[in-house]
């Protein structure tokens, strides 16, 4: 004869271990449904191409003249032009100053 008996009683957790168990599953599955968001959000958003900022319609460039860099700063709007032309305009739009890089006696070395 076997020293099992022929009937083994059900195994039923205690109701606190039962608890956790459901707890834990559950807070895993939270988890992979945050990272498949955070995945997916990263996905969509990486794929769409960032808009490059306009220039304001008060501005009007020299004739012929196009912008490479634009930066906006609190009170003026910089603008570096392709013949190497730095333009700076106030908020209403007046160009108050020009600096040409690179031209004879100008500061196109850094010193």
């Amino acid at each position: 004869m076997s020293d099992l008996p022929d009937e083994e009683p059900a195994t039923t957790l205690p109701p606190d271990l039962r608890f956790l168990k459901i707890l834990v599953t559950t807070l895993a599955a939270v988890m992979i449904v945050g990272l498949v968001a955070i995945v997916a959000l990263l996905v969509i958003r990486l794929q769409q191409p960032n808009p490059l900022p306009q220039l304001p319609a008060a501005i009007t460039l020299p004739e012929g003249a196009q912008a490479e860099a634009v930066t906006f700063a609190r009170n003026y709007t910089v603008v570096v032009t392709d013949a190497g032309q730095v333009l700076v305009y106030d908020k209403a739009g007046q160009q108050v100053g020009d600096l040409t890089l690179g031209a004879e006696g100008g500061n196109s070395n850094g010193n």
